[in-house]
């Protein structure tokens, strides 16, 4: 019998419910906006994007159920699928096309036009979409109780408990409203500092420190104790281990990649020129390990997807229905010709060539690795560096070189890095249809309606943080991105410190061999020890409330989920007004940038120990939320 018959959705086949309706795809466009601005900000801080799903939902159940009065929870699911599109075309986006502004301040080549990067952010992000159709009955349906797609179950469970959508859209919204305020008192009026930071001096060459913001608080709770403690690791390596003895050993020498004597370099100065290219070492070879582990299941997957490429869908309930496939080969097509024959898409036929079949293998992949590990451990920057390191070889040896050749492989790793964030968001999503019975035609459709606002919107906010803070500097490091550029150049130009980067590959051998996951303990590595400090503390709250006795697995439950919820909105709220302070930054008022007008660090600042203050607050706020007790919403 076939499994969609066998399987049960909450919404049976028979009963048509509004979905695709112009409430719901308003709705789902401003969330596609918002959390895809804020998710952009987030990556650029800290190097990785959080789910958009659940916080979607529970905003569209507030505001759909309590509000508007309106009862669908298909209506709502089509919320959060186009809603959450924007954070998976922001991580497409902020992993690789900040690479092209950082060569743009070089002097190397112009700032490349908001046309090029919303056409670079459609193409992959609809060719992702697209390459998820014929995937959907391979994997959704028929490896259905076998691929748990975490992110997608939990988002169904969060829309079928519909009658709490209220309160937790509530505390979602409460998350916002107080990382708001915090951000802008901390990085706007800077009446204390976001960043808190120690220099041992009896211990030369390590130091200590945190930023102490609300989305890493969030972010380390959402990651979990293990995660977060994969990361501090790399972080101590790193501060603690390896730039000590950097310091000791090299005393008075000057050292490529630095100009001056590694004594004149403080611990930020020692990550800037080392670390961050061992960390580089060791995240690209975390990634393309994590593929090798991996290629069983990729090339199962793969398999089926092709057997079953162009066959008709199985049943004739609204349940089965797909965009037709020929429509679906029909725009891949397009797409393909528009991005070879455009000139605003620096990508030539061969560029194109390799898209498409790179592309709808990183597809396969990323599509089964999120129905295994979920989203968050999706290794999409993995896929990414792989794609890198073999297209800039193609395209040096094939005689594309210098700028073109730079600026064509990162367009390349971007389209790919896209069809392999928007299909696994895709997945998850199409997952959550599975269970509470959507049609999945019109969440394809959803998706895609997601996929272009986003492509349109993004463009302007990479912009905007360049001209407030510009990518690679303290406010926005860009490490992904960062990452991508030294992996063009190095191949491309062949001017990487090789030994360190190296280095950074046999760090990540010995703790693949000790079973310790490489990917976080190597981002950790990369990013500075200011990061991963505060998410530290956000993984050991949520490990407390795990291990805290209660009277039933329901309150346990609640606990973890209300913190999901809050933390969520630690991350959009620090998000938002993080563009709006880039757009302070950047606008003229009386003569001078109106962020200097309500700055306050020379007038009234607390310092630092006003900074852990704060930040100890917030997390009482944190823990606050999560012991709070649901209210029901009566329907």
């Amino acid at each position: 019998m076939n499994k969609e018959h066998e399987f049960k959705p909450y919404i049976p086949a028979d009963k048509v419910l509004p979905e695709l309706t112009p409430v719901s795809v308003v709705l789902g466009i401003i969330l596609a906006i918002v959390f895809g601005a804020a998710n952009a900000y987030l990556g650029l801080r800290v190097g990785m994007t959080v789910s958009a799903s659940i916080p979607a939902a529970v905003i569209s159940m507030g505001i759909i159920r309590v509000i508007l009065r309106r009862d669908s929870i298909l209506e709502n699911n089509m919320v959060q699928t186009i809603g959450s599109a924007g954070e998976s075309v922001a991580a497409g986006a902020i992993f690789t096309l900040p690479a092209l502004f950082m060569w743009a301040s070089e002097g190397g080549m112009e700032t490349p036009p908001l046309l090029e990067i919303a056409l670079i952010a459609l193409i992959g992000g609809a060719i992702g979409v697209f390459f998820m159709i014929p995937l959907r009955s391979a994997l959704i349906v028929q490896e259905h109780g076998k691929l748990p797609y975490p992110e997608g179950k939990a988002c169904a469970e969060v829309l079928m408990a519909g009658e709490e959508g209220g309160s937790k859209a509530g505390t979602v919204f409460a998350g916002l409203g107080i990382a708001a305020a915090y951000k802008f008192v901390t990085d706007g009026l800077k009446v204390v500092p976001s960043e808190i930071s120690y220099e041992m001096k009896s211990y030369k060459g390590s130091g200590i420190g945190m930023d102490v913001l609300p989305a890493l608080l969030g972010v380390g709770y959402i990651c979990g104790a293990r995660v977060s403690s994969y990361l501090l690791a790399g972080g101590v390596i790193g501060w603690f281990v390896i730039m000590p003895v950097i310091a000791l050993f090299g005393a008075d020498l000057t050292i490529f990649p630095a100009n001056v004597p590694i004594s004149q370099l403080g611990p930020d100065g020692l990550w800037s020129n080392y670390i961050r290219y061992i960390g580089a070492g060791a995240v690209a070879a975390g990634g393309i390990m994590s593929l090798i582990k991996n290629l069983p299941l990729i090339l199962k997957t793969f398999r089926q997807a092709l057997s079953r490429y162009g066959s008709k869908v199985t049943g004739n309930s609204r349940l089965g229905k797909d965009i037709p496939m020929n429509l679906t080969i029909l725009g891949v097509g397009v797409l393909s010709i528009v991005m070879w024959l455009i000139p605003a898409v620096p990508v030539n036929l061969l560029g194109a060539i390799i898209i498409i079949i790179f592309g709808f293998f990183f597809a396969t992949v990323s599509s089964r690795m999120v129905g295994i590990v979920g989203s968050s451990n999706n290794p999409v920057s993995g896929m990414a560096i792989a794609t890198l390191l073999i297209t800039t070889m193609i395209l040096k040896a094939s005689g594309t070189i210098g700028t073109a050749g730079m600026t064509a492989s990162i367009a390349i790793g971007s389209v790919i890095c896209m069809i392999a964030g928007i299909a696994g968001d895709t997945s998850q999503d199409l997952k959550t249809g599975y269970i509470v019975g959507a049609t999945p035609w019109k969440q394809q459709v959803g998706e895609l309606i997601g996929v272009a606002v986003s492509s349109v919107t993004i463009g302007g906010v990479l912009y905007l943080l360049n001209a407030a803070w510009s990518y690679g500097s303290t406010e926005l490091p860009a490490p992904q991105a960062t990452l991508m550029k030294m992996v063009v150049e190095g191949v491309m130009e062949g001017n990487l410190p090789w030994v360190l980067v190296f280095a950074g590959v046999g760090i990540a051998v010995v703790v693949e061999i000790l079973g310790i996951p490489v990917l976080p303990f190597a981002v950790g590595l990369y990013l500075p020890i200011y990061l991963s400090t505060p998410m530290m503390v956000g993984g050991l709250v949520r490990l407390y409330f795990e291990k805290r006795k209660s009277d039933s697995r329901e309150e346990k439950d609640r606990w973890i989920n209300n913190g999901v919820l809050y933390c969520s909105g630690l991350i959009a709220g620090e998000g938002l007004v993080g563009i709006l302070l880039a757009v302070c930054a950047v606008v003229p008022f009386r003569g001078e940038i109106f962020a200097d007008t309500f700055d306050l660090a020379e007038k009234f600042n607390l310092g630092q120990m006003g900074g852990l203050i704060f930040f100890a607050l917030l997390t009482a706020t944190l823990v606050y939320f999560i012991c709070r007790k649901d209210k029901k919403v009566k329907k």
